[in-house]
C-alpha cells in the first residue's frame, strides 16, 4: 500500500513508479500546488479516464521534491520529464521547452525571444507563462527602446516613429548611451526592478485618476509580471557548469543527508541517506559518495570542508572542485530548499512513529518495527519474509528471508511460528539489538502462534497482528481487534510496513519457482 499520510501540504513535484523499491521505473512526473491533495486525488477518485485509471493500477511507488513555489514545481517537472521519459506522461518536442528573453551582444544589441539559450549574449529565464514572458518583453523593450530587428535598416521603421526604439539604424543614439540603456534593461530582467516598478506605479495611479481604466488595467498586469521576475527561478538557472547540494539533520545519533543533483543548473533529482553520526561523518560520506560517483564542478554545503578533502575531490575530478558555503542568494536558497525536503522526509516518518506509540499504548516510540509475513503456492515452495523499518524508513540491510524447513502442507500459522523462533533464537544467541514492535501479517490465530514462540524464548518486545481486508489489529489478551480506523495514521504506517513485508516474501517465492524450473 502507498502511505498518503506524511505527504505534505507544499508545491513540488511528484514521482510515481511501478516498483515500491527506489530504483523502480518513473512512470508518471506531475507538479502541483499541494503535493498531498494532489497525489491523494489519484487514489480517492472514482470516476477517472481509462489512461488515468490505467496509470493508478500501475503506480507502486512515490516520491517527490519540494519546491518553494508552484513556478519551481512547473520547471521541475519539465526537466523530470525530459530527463526519465515517463510513458504516462505526454511525449513533448524539443520546441517544448520554455523560452527565454535573449539581449544579443552585437554593437547595438537587439533583444529577442529563444526557445534555446545557447549561444552568445545574455538569457533571462526561462518563462513558464507565454503571456507573462510577452508583458516583460514588452516593458522591456518599450521602456530601454530596444531595437528587435536582425540587421539594421537604412531607414527608421514604424517602431521608431510610434517610440518604441531609439533608432540606432539612424544615428538617433550613439553607441554609449544605447549600451547604457542595454545594462539597465539588464538590470530590470535580473530582477533589480524597483526603480522601473515605481515610475510605472506612478503612471498607473494618473491613467485611474484620468479615468483611462483600460490602460491602467494593462499596466498593473504589466507591473505584474515585473514583480514575478524576481521570483528568480532556482530550480533553471543556466550555468555552465554541475552542482551537488548537501545538506543534513541529526537525530539521536542519526545522520539524515540529503543530496540534490543540479545538472547545468537544472534540479534533476534527489538522494537521501541515513546513517550513524560519527565525529567525522561528513568527511567519511563525501569520500565514500565521491570514490564511486564523479564529483561535480561545485559542491554546495553546509560547512567548510577541510583543505585535504578538497584536495581529494580535486584528484578524482581531475581538476579543482569548487566547495561552497553561501551565505545568501541563489545558492543558498538551494541549500534551504534542500533542507526543507529533508526535514519533510524525516519529520513526517517520526509523526508516523509518535501516532503508532499513541494507538498502541507503547512504552516508547517504536523506532525498529520487524514484520513477518508468509508466501506460498497450494502449500508448495512456502517462504518466510521478514522487513524492517528503522526509525519510518525501510532498512534493507537488515531483511530477512526464510525456507520454511519444518512445516508442510501450507500451514501459516505453524510457518509463522516457526520463522519467529528461528529469528529471535538467533539474536539472542548473538546477543543483538531486539526490535521495538513485532508486527506479524495476519489474525488472532497467527498472532498466537507467535506469541506463544517468543514467550518460550523469553523474549519480551510487544507485538501485534495485522489482518487483511478490514485491516484489524489484534493484541495479545483482546479477544476483539482493536478500535482503530484502517485510514487513521497509525494503522496507514502498519499497512505500510505489511505491504512491504507482503511483497519481500511473493518475490522469495517466486524465485524458488523460478529456479524448480530450470534445473
Amino acid at each position: 500500500m502507498i502511505s498518503l499520510d506524511s505527504l505534505p501540504h507544499l508545491p513540488g513535484c511528484y514521482l510515481f513508479r511501478d516498483s515500491p523499491e527506489e530504483w523502480g521505473n518513473i512512470i508518471y512526473v506531475g507538479k502541483a500546488r499541494d503535493l498531498k491533495k494532489r497525489i491523494s486525488n489519484y487514489f480517492q477518485k472514482q470516476n477517472h479516464s481509462p489512461r488515468t485509471a490505467a496509470l493508478v493500477a500501475a503506480i507502486k511507488g512515490v516520491d517527490f521534491i519540494v519546491t518553494n513555489t508552484e513556478v519551481e514545481a512547473l520547471l521541475l517537472e519539465n526537466t523530470l520529464i525530459k530527463k526519465h521519459q515517463p510513458r504516462y506522461n505526454i511525449k513533448l518536442k524539443d520546441s517544448s521547452r520554455y523560452a527565454s528573453i535573449h539581449l544579443t551582444d552585437e554593437e547595438f544589441p537587439r533583444i529577442r525571444i529563444s526557445r534555446k539559450a545557447q549561444g552568445p549574449g545574455s538569457f533571462y529565464g526561462p518563462f513558464v507563462s507565454a503571456k507573462e514572458r510577452g508583458f516583460v518583453y514588452q516593458i522591456v523593450r518599450k521602456a530601454f527602446g530596444l531595437r528587435t530587428c536582425k540587421r539594421l535598416p537604412k531607414r527608421a521603421c514604424l517602431r521608431y516613429h510610434l517610440g518604441h526604439c531609439s533608432g540606432p539604424c539612424i544615428g538617433k543614439i550613439t553607441k554609449k548611451d544605447y549600451q547604457a540603456r542595454v545594462q539597465r534593461a539588464k538590470s530590470a530582467l535580473s530582477g533589480r526592478t524597483a526603480e522601473l516598478i515605481s515610475s510605472m506605479k506612478e503612471e498607473m495611479t494618473g491613467r485611474a485618476n484620468r479615468q483611462d481604466f483600460e490602460r491602467a488595467i494593462e499596466l498593473r498586469d504589466e507591473i505584474n509580471a515585473l514583480e514575478r521576475l524576481s521570483e528568480r527561478q532556482r530550480v533553471e538557472q543556466n550555468r555552465k557548469y554541475d552542482q551537488d547540494v548537501i545538506s543534513y539533520l541529526m537525530d539521536k545519533e542519526i545522520v539524515y543527508l540529503m543530496l540534490f543533483k543540479v545538472y547545468r543548473g537544472t534540479l534533476a533529482g534527489k538522494e537521501e541517506y541515513q546513517f550513524p553520526s560519527s565525529e567525522d561523518f561528513l568527511e567519511e560520506f563525501v569520500v565514500q559518495y565521491y570514490s564511486e560517483n564523479e564529483p561535480p564542478e561545485e559542491l554546495i554545503a553546509p560547512e567548510p570542508f577541510d583543505d585535504s578533502l578538497e584536495e581529494f575531490l580535486a584528484h578524482l575530478k581531475g581538476k579543482k572542485v569548487r566547495v561552497t558555503v553561501p551565505k545568501q542568494g541563489e545558492k543558498k536558497e538551494l541549500l534551504l530548499l534542500a533542507q526543507k525536503n529533508l526535514e519533510i522526509s524525516v519529520f513526517g516518518d517520526r509523526a508516523k512513529l509518535v501516532a503508532l506509540q499513541e494507538a498502541l499504548h507503547l512504552p516508547k516510540k517504536p523506532e525498529v518495527i520487524e514484520c513477518f509475513d508468509i508466501s506460498h503456492l497450494a502449500g508448495s515452495f512456502a517462504v518466510g519474509s521478514m522487513v524492517q523499518f528503522r526509525s519510518g524508513k525501510p532498512d534493507k540491510s537488515n531483511y530477512r528471508r526464510f525456507k520454511i524447513r519444518d512445516v508442510q502442507g501450507g500451514d501459516d500459522f505453524a510457518s509463522i511460528a516457526e520463522v519467529v523462533r528461528r529469528r529471535y533464537s538467533r539474536l539472542k544467541e548473538e546477543n543483538k539489538e531486539l526490535p521495538d514492535l513485532i508486527v506479524i501479517d495476519g489474525g488472532a490465530g497467527q498472532l498466537s502462534s507467535a506469541l506463544k514462540e517468543l514467550r518460550e524464548m523469553r523474549v519480551k518486545v510487544p507485538i501485534i497482528s495485522l489482518a487483511k481486508r478490514e485491516e484489524e489489529i489484534y493484541v495479545p489478551g483482546l479477544e476483539g481487534p482493536l478500535d482503530i480506523k484502517k485510514n487513521e495514521k497509525a494503522s496507514l504506517y502498519l499497512q505500510e510496513i505489511r505491504d512491504e513485508a507482503h511483497r519481500f516474501a511473493i518475490a522469495y517465492n517466486r524465485l524458488l519457482r523460478k529456479k524448480a524450473l530450470t534445473e
